[in-house]
């Protein structure tokens, strides 16, 4: 108790005590440096923002790069890909003109924003889209549940909720936030119900608190009655002496809804009927459905029971189809699809590798397919199919597990086989046989899709660079796109040996895009790092070409792959060739 109004002792007295210690200790052997704290070359004026602090939209995606960038992980929804990313890339290029020339957007009054409707079944992606896209431009993303919030000042969530949950989605940065795209599922549920008397909060309560800031509003970020906002607030008060309203406008928030919609059908098969169009047959397919759907009107979702001021802050409407046994044997056969990389994911926590044969996810697709739930019922049924081994493999040191059809429709057979037998064979035959036809996929996708990927990731896709794609995809647990970007890094980091080489050794050596790939190819395939190889290119080129440099006064040198293999037959070849 004594102790408790002692001093505490400043950093300086702290080192002190710590170099007293160290020199008695250790004598002279063992000293504390002190880091040296340089003055800022530049002061700003108060009063002003730092340059780097001012936050703007850098936007520059087109629809048609953004409906590419979709294509390589969406099955199918053409119609609403190319809904979703032509509105969506208009909406955050008009931010950007107006951020570009102020004085030009300035004077426009009531702005119309391309907030999105998008109806469809469950499971067809619909969530899924709006994350890529959200990730793909760089800005915030929030998703509420429309059912959980209830009109401000009733018991429930609070949809402003949503802006704020958006600020702490953007780490705080309000500007970012600003820029954001809100999701709210479920939004049938919230239609009124026509038989209902009195107030409904749950339903066109909330379709009222949602007109505002589907438009624009300011946010307060201070929530009433919530103690950790008052004491954010009094500790932001007691540093800076102000109180500062902290608040966010819509004006530039993007809201999408989306819903299954159940009954719409119905309304719009009416309204088509009664104008004699020609639909009069009933509806007996979900093709049908999706058909009557794209005809969807305003009329039709305030019938649904929609307020009118609701459904004209949602003017731009994408329908999702239902998919088929097929289409969802396509989203499992994609590269970058989530369900069999997370599965793979699961057996590389214990040091399992996993392939899968092709028939297995034709079997998967037709289990799901057959519980009506979409491309949710490939979750359930992959892990229906994969939990006995889970469970089982990872106590008996099993390294490499090939999925065959066997293996599925035989389940504990298979297992037994596998835990007797893990370095059969016949095991290890399947497994290579699936990893090649793996590798043989990947290198077709990527030929597929050659200009849009070199484009995207500013990487010439050569032949030999493909099958090094191919190679790391099979070898590790990535989408593609990460593949290539680590590719990407590798050529990168290669690009840098040919300046580094040059101030080392005042030697302007150009490594030919053939002995780049074969480096990347040693990077990939024997894990060497690229400091090893960097002082083995000295080894081996370093005095030979300085010599060349003597005898032809020539400073200028194209390595190729056949050089990087052969190096003194290389320098022997350019002798020769001076003294021809």
């Amino acid at each position: 108790m004594e102790k408790r109004n002692e001093k505490i002792p400043s950093p300086k007295e702290i080192e002190k005590e710590i170099s007293e210690f160290l020199s008695k200790k250790f004598k002279d052997n063992v000293k504390l440096i002190s880091p040296v704290v340089l003055p800022q070359e530049l002061t700003l004026d108060k009063g002003k923002e730092s340059p780097q602090n001012v936050k703007r939209i850098d936007f520059d995606l087109l629809p048609e790069d953004l409906i590419a960038y979709l294509d390589q992980y969406i099955v199918k929804q053409d119609m609403a890909k190319a809904v979703l990313a032509t509105k969506i890339c208009t909406h955050f290029n008009r931010i950007k003109r107006a951020e570009d020339s102020p004085d030009d957007f300035n004077e426009m009054v009531g702005s119309i924003k391309n907030n999105v409707l998008m109806v469809g079944p469950t499971g067809v992606g619909k969530t899924y889209i709006i994350k890529l896209i959200a990730k793909k431009i760089g800005v915030p993303f929030v998703k509420g549940d429309a059912t959980k919030f209830s009109e401000t000042g009733y018991v429930g969530g609070d949809v402003e909720d949503l802006i704020r949950d958006l600020v702490r989605e953007a780490d705080d940065d309000i500007e970012l936030a600003q820029h954001g795209i809100i999701y709210i599922d479920e939004i049938d549920k919230i239609a009124s119900s026509r038989n209902l008397i009195g107030a409904d909060v749950s339903r066109t309560g909330v379709q009222r608190a949602l007109l505002k800031p589907m438009e624009e509003t300011d946010i307060d970020l201070k929530v009433p009655h919530d103690p950790i906002s008052m004491i954010q607030e009094i500790e932001r008060f007691r540093k800076t002496g102000k109180r500062n309203k902290r608040t966010v406008n819509t004006k530039n928030i993007l809201f999408i809804m989306s819903g299954a919609f159940n009954d719409l059908t119905k309304i719009v098969k009416k309204r088509i009927m009664d104008q004699g169009i020609g639909f009069g047959a009933n509806i007996t397919s979900p093709k049908e459905d999706i058909d009557l759907l794209k005809h969807v009107k305003s009329e039709d979702l305030i019938e649904y029971g929609f307020e009118s001021e609701f459904v004209g802050r949602l003017p731009v409407t994408a329908v999702f189809e239902n998919l088929t046994e097929d289409d969802l044997f396509e989203i499992l056969k994609n590269p970058n699809n989530p369900i069999i990389l997370s599965k793979k994911l699961d057996f590389d926590a214990y040091g399992i590798s996993i392939k899968f044969e092709n028939k297995v996810l034709r079997i998967l697709a037709k289990n799901a397919f057959s519980e009506k739930t979409g491309a949710r019922g490939l979750v359930s049924a992959i892990e229906r199919k994969m939990l006995l081994f889970e469970k089982k493999l990872p106590s008996k040191g099993i390294k490499k597990f090939p999925v065959t059809a066997t293996v599925i429709e035989n389940p504990e057979e298979s297992l037994e086989a596998l835990i007797a037998s893990p370095d059969d064979k016949k095991i290890n035959e399947s497994f290579e046989k699936l990893s090649n036809n793996e590798k043989e996929f990947i290198k077709d996708y990527l030929k597929s899709n050659n200009k849009n990927l070199s484009e995207k990731h500013n990487l010439t896709m050569t032949p030999s660079r493909i099958d090094i794609i191919a190679e790391y995809y099979t070898r590790c647990i990535m989408d593609t796109g990460s593949v290539i970007k680590k590719i990407k890094s590798f050529y990168d980091e290669i690009k840098k040996i040919e300046l580094y080489f040059f101030k080392t050794h005042d030697i302007n050596i150009v490594l030919e895009e053939n002995a780049i790939d074969y480096i990347i190819e040693q990077l990939v395939t024997s894990e060497i790092r690229i400091d090893v190889f960097y002082k083995q290119l000295t080894e081996d080129f370093e005095l030979g070409l300085k010599l060349v440099r003597e005898k032809t006064e020539k400073n200028r040198f194209f390595i190729s792959r056949k050089a990087l293999l052969d190096p003194e037959s290389f320098i022997s070849e350019l002798i020769k060739d001076e003294l021809r």
